[in-house]
Formats: C-alpha cells, sequence, structure tokens
C-alpha cells in the first residue's frame, strides 16, 4: 500500500456538533511574538468531518488532515482522546 506523505495533526476541544457528520473544534496554541517575545494564546475555529457523529461538546479530539470534503470542511476526527465529563 502506498504512504501518502506526512499528514498534519491538529488537537482541540468540540465546541458544537448542530450540524450532521460535521463538528466545530477549537484549537489553541502558543505563537512567540517577533518583537516582545512573549507567548500568546491564539484559537482558531476548524469544521471537521464526524462520520459517525459520535462526538459531543467539550470533547478532545484528534484531527488529521484530508482532502477537501466541503467548502470549508479539510479536517477529520481520527480518535476522541478524552470524553467530556
Amino acid at each position: 500500500m502506498r504512504e501518502r506523505g506526512k499528514r498534519k495533526t491538529l488537537m482541540g476541544v468540540v465546541s458544537s456538533e448542530k450540524m450532521d457528520k460535521t463538528i466545530i473544534v477549537m484549537v489553541n496554541r502558543l505563537v512567540l511574538h517577533p518583537v516582545y517575545k512573549k507567548y500568546i494564546r491564539k484559537k482558531t475555529k476548524v469544521k471537521a468531518h464526524d462520520e459517525k457523529n459520535e462526538c459531543h461538546i467539550g470533547d478532545k479530539v484528534l484531527l488529521i488532515e484530508t482532502r477537501p470534503l466541503s467548502r470549508e470542511k479539510r479536517w477529520r476526527v481520527k480518535e476522541i482522546l478524552e470524553r467530556a465529563a
């Protein structure tokens, strides 16, 4: 089987599950400020494909890069790392 190359992964928390087979994931990251050398928290909302509708709000998920599935979906759920309390 051919390898498709190294795919990017993201880790985040599900913030919305209202759509069918789609979730919105909040991805937080630390970025070093170029002048002040201080770390800044940045957050990004990403739409991801959830084939079985098994993710819920508050779940910590691992996303993997994939081909464009719709106008805004370029990620899919690889695994659920932690369930919401």
